[in-house]
């Protein structure tokens, strides 16, 4: 099947996105950011993890209210921003990732959800049921109006949620990430229904990083960067090369800076990880980490880094594969044998999953450690733990009136920095930091960036994930690159080269592939 032409560039467009801006407190989200949409056009829009995708999605469904200054054009007409209800009346319809449908109502309910037909101030079910089977029929499947939507597989739900906008007389669909959980077959499928609902002159506002989607489906492509419109290519200049260009071509900031280690051959492997996996969303993952070594791992949203990180380090559990450190193999079911192997983790979700917001520092920094200050009878050396509070306090510059502040009363870097603390108290071998800057500022980021490659010195081996391209060129000395699930390449700096994001972002994305240095299973 060969995509559908768009309507030429001189028909009017159905949405134009004129300087749309948005901010989050000091947070630039979008900057004076124009888009424009055809009728019948698949419009690609791409960018890295945090470009401002999601964010101008949702200004144009309404959701978020942009600044003053931008305006939206429907169909010839202005569209204020901030209404979600406005946005579905003038024909926006977002089909997001995580779908919204509701599995225990039938297809036709969850079609007019909200705008059920009504008789005598009721529910007309029959009604419901019969003005659905057209829209269905319209798409091609082969379930009924009358099925209960948990009964139904993941293609035939997105499926819905295209009913869904249609049953809305949509004109334009933006589709987020739309086959990330599908099988082939379903993606053939949704592919067709794509394609007619362009020949029916819908509009398709399609996100992805897919490129080899992009490729086969994309009208023109437009590329965000930090927040702000890089530029548009039509169909017949899109390349790999462009497209990567274009959403990682920024200058890296001074204090990325660092002198790159290379592991000699014969070089000290710390820890080594063979043919891991879980047999859901990670698969047959091999790979070493030397003696002070920084090693990144990259990848898209859903590439698995999260979940390859949590299964070394116990939180989840692993259904194949052997982790060893410093040549022992490893036997690794919790988080509190890991800990007491040498091996810790600092999770993305500090605020969930790490701290103890209503706790002091000194509690924080010390609950991992606190069996080292137990004295006879089971109390507490508190002496001991406020000089250890103390001591992560002045090492790590953390901002605090005293060790008696709440984690939750100090700021996102400062927060980041007690839970360093923590991990250092158990005295690992190897660290897996997962964006260990989310959240934080820029000089509370050197600091993170100086300490890293200060424990690197010390000879720890660390492991860093993280969503930020320039992070990951400025800090690791190799990076592997993460893809659905599987290892799929490795990326190496030099002491005169850095590490080249254009080949991490094409590996990520599956522009193209690399010669990979797996270590042998």
């Amino acid at each position: 099947m060969t995509p559908v032409d768009a309507p030429a560039s001189t028909a009017a467009p159905v949405l134009e996105m004129r300087n749309i801006s948005k901010t989050f407190g000091a947070i630039n989200a979008l900057r004076n950011v124009s888009f424009t949409v055809y009728p019948g056009e698949l419009h690609a829009l791409m960018g890295e993890n945090g470009a401002g995708k999601s964010t101008l999605m949702k200004v144009l469904s309404g959701a978020y209210t942009a600044d003053p200054g931008g305006e939206i054009i429907v169909g010839g007409e202005p569209m204020p921003t901030g209404n979600p209800k406005l946005a579905r009346a003038k024909g926006i319809a977002v089909i997001y990732q995580e779908l919204s449908l509701s599995p225990n109502l039938t297809v036709a309910q969850n079609i007019f959800l909200g705008n059920e037909p009504s008789r005598y101030g009721l529910v007309d079910r029959r009604a419901m049921v019969k003005a659905a089977a057209p829209i269905l029929e319209r798409l091609g499947v082969h379930f009924s109006p009358t099925t209960q939507v948990g009964m139904l597989s993941l293609g035939e739900r997105q499926l819905v949620e295209i009913a869904r906008a249609l049953g809305a007389d949509a004109r334009i669909i933006v589709m987020d990430e739309p086959t990330t959980s599908l099988t082939t077959r379903e993606t053939e499928k949704l592919f067709e229904v794509i394609y007619n609902l362009k020949k029916e002159g819908i509009a398709i506002i399609y996100i992805s990083h897919r490129m080899e989607e992009i490729y086969r489906l994309a009208d023109r492509c437009s590329v965000l960067r930090d927040g702000a419109y890089v530029g548009t290519l039509e169909r017949k200049e899109l390349s790999a090369a462009r497209l990567v260009s274009m959403m990682v071509g920024r200058d890296l900031s001074s204090f990325y800076r660092k002198e790159h280690y290379t592991p000699k051959q014969g070089g000290e492997v710390i820890l080594s990880v063979r043919n891991l996996g879980d047999g859901k969303r990670v698969h047959d993952c091999s790979f070493d980490v030397y003696r002070g070594e920084v090693l990144g791992i990259a990848g898209l949203v859903g590439s698995g880094r999260t979940e390859l990180a949590r299964l070394i380090y116990g939180a989840d559990r692993r259904t194949s594969g052997t982790i060893t450190l410093n040549g022992r193999e490893l036997s690794i079911n919790s988080p509190r044998e890991a800990l007491d192997q040498g091996v810790a983790y600092l999770t993305e979700d500090r605020k969930v999953l790490g701290l103890f917001l209503d706790m002091s520092i000194a509690e924080n920094v010390n609950i991992s450690v606190l069996e080292k200050d137990a004295r006879t009878g089971g109390l507490i050396d508190f002496k001991a733990v406020a000089r250890r509070a103390a001591k992560a306090i002045e090492t790590l510059s953390i901002r605090a009136q005293s060790a008696s502040m709440t984690a939750g009363a100090l700021s996102g870097g400062n927060q980041q920095k007690v839970l360093l603390a923590r991990l250092l108290e158990t005295k690992p071998k190897v660290i897996i930091l997962d964006e260990p800057t989310r959240g934080v500022d820029v000089g509370a980021k050197s600091e993170i960036y100086r300490l890293i490659d200060e424990l690197a010195r010390s000879g720890i081996a660390i492991i860093i994930i993280s969503s930020e391209l320039p992070e990951i060129v400025g800090v690791a000395d190799r990076t592997l690159v993460m893809r659905e699930g599987r290892i799929a390449g490795e990326v190496t700096a030099s002491a005169k080269e850095p590490i080249d994001q254009e080949a991490v972002m094409a590996l990520s994305t599956g522009a193209t592939t690399v010669q990979q240095h797996m270590p042998a299973a």
